[in-house]
């Protein structure tokens, strides 16, 4: 069974920082591209950086994260890490990390559409 377990979140103040740390098990971490996928308190959602699997310094970022947030991953212990600098209010959400392409498409690794697929972890930033 393919597990995303993500952990790290918390509340911090505007202007703050945080690191999100992601173990995967079930399939082969390696093999794929992996980064983290948020979803806004209003159900919108946005996928926020990929890193590659055969290159592991090639990234993608939306834009509003760009310059902020760091995508990188460990393989030796099937972990991807999101470090999240000067944090902002809109940035809170629940961050999810996912299988993903350096196009910024995320996606089950069941095939399909992006859904959980393990669990979540929380970032509150307030102002």
């Amino acid at each position: 069974e393919v597990q995303l377990q993500a952990s790290g979140g918390g509340l911090v103040q505007a202007g703050g920082s945080l690191r999100l740390s992601c173990v995967a098990s079930g399939f082969d971490f390696d093999d794929i591209a992996i980064g983290w996928f948020r979803q806004f308190p209003g159900k919108g959602r946005e996928g926020v950086g990929c890193v590659g699997s055969e290159d592991i310094t090639a990234t993608w970022y939306s834009d509003s994260v760009k310059g902020r947030f760091t995508v990188a991953r460990d393989n030796a212990k099937d972990t991807v890490y999101l470090q999240m600098n000067n944090l902002r209010p809109e940035d809170t959400a629940v961050y999810y990390c996912s299988a993903c392409t350096l196009y910024g498409s995320f996606y089950s690794t069941t095939g399909g559409d992006w859904q959980p697929q393990g669990r979540g972890t929380l970032v509150t930033v307030s102002s």
